[in-house]
């Protein structure tokens, strides 16, 4: 109870400050319209029933092939609108799910998050929709799980592109552990300058626009609703996911053929804020991290993009798709 009469005090601050900026977004995004029509497949899981949502997109000439596009934690499926648009006009299907905890989808009050378990989901709606075979796109921690999916159903994934996936790095090995509570706590704090200054860092070098700003105050949004702790402990339980749950080891294991494509200029790292100057100046090096990562990758390609950050096809659409397509009609 100290804690929500702590956060309703802050929250009425940040909303005198911020309410004619921004609209209150419902944690489910009922009052945010995506680009497309958004379904959603109902999970029985975890004792418990929750929603999944999202976006399945047909071809307007298909190709046969289906494209899976996986969020990334600050975003949900909306963003991949640009994405989906030329996919779709290239002849691919697009699958498009926001994962539990995030975007449209329900926001558990009790869920143990696991990449395997987000694998699962993802599975269960391919398998619903009779998808027999994809493509797995996975960007920044979508990368991570487009990364489990691939190790846990690799007879479905025939191609697997990593888009400025985080992590290329263990950082448990170099920032103090965080209890699942100092998360929260981070998390109960943010407002869109917080959510801004974050991104402007690290996502974008220092750059700033109208279509970056978007996607901070989809974020931002929701901290002015009343029910944002559940979306903060949503938040927290990721965080703990990520840090505890690396990939990195097993990169190796990976058979199908894997496009890494990295924005160079990219310096996200989580827990940046709890080390020292040394120690941070050395984390989230992407035009350093896509070169070791290609080389611990059996089967993989890199192409790195040049002053580009965390986003790419936000950033650098055109350049993105130009190491994108090709890729995927290579047979």
């Amino acid at each position: 109870m100290k804690q929500y009469l702590i956060y309703v005090l802050c929250l009425c601050t940040v909303f005198s400050v911020t309410t004619q900026e921004l609209p209150e977004l419902d944690i489910d995004l009922k009052n945010y319209e995506y680009p497309y029509n958004v379904n959603f497949l109902e999970l029985n899981i975890q004792n418990s029933t929750y929603s999944m949502a999202y976006m399945h997109i047909e071809a307007e000439n298909p190709n046969g092939e289906t494209v899976v596009l996986l969020h990334g934690k600050n975003f949900n499926g909306a963003y991949w609108q640009t994405t989906i648009d030329t996919l779709q006009k290239s002849g691919y299907n697009v699958l498009v799910p926001d994962q539990i905890g995030f975007g449209k989808s329900s926001k558990p009050e009790h869920f143990q998050y696991t990449f395997q378990q987000l694998a699962e989901n993802t599975k269960k709606l391919i398998d619903t929709l009779g998808i027999a075979k994809t493509s797995i796109l996975g960007h920044s921690m979508g990368g991570m799980l487009a990364t489990r999916f691939a190790l846990m159903y690799a007879e479905i994934t025939s191609k697997l592109v990593l888009l400025n996936p985080i992590g290329l790095e263990d950082w448990k090995t170099k920032i103090p552990y965080q209890s699942i509570d100092d998360w929260y706590e981070q998390e109960l704090d943010k407002n869109y300058q917080g959510i801004k200054s974050y991104q402007q860092e690290s996502y974008y070098a220092g750059d700033w626009n109208d279509d970056y700003a978007q996607w901070a105050k989809l974020l931002a949004g929701w901290t002015l609703n009343e029910k944002y702790p559940l979306i903060a402990w949503n938040a927290a339980l990721t965080y703990d996911m990520i840090l505890t749950q690396p990939v990195v080891y097993e990169f190796k294991n990976l058979q199908m053929p894997t496009l890494l494509i990295i924005g160079t200029r990219d310096r996200t790292a989580l827990g940046k804020n709890l080390v020292s100057k040394k120690v941070k100046a050395s984390m989230g090096l992407y035009d350093e991290l896509g070169e070791i990562t290609e080389n611990k990758i059996p089967n993989a390609k890199l192409v790195e993009i040049p002053d580009t950050g965390h986003l790419p096809h936000i950033e650098a659409f055109d350049k993105f798709t130009a190491a994108l397509l090709p890729y995927l009609k290579n047979k």
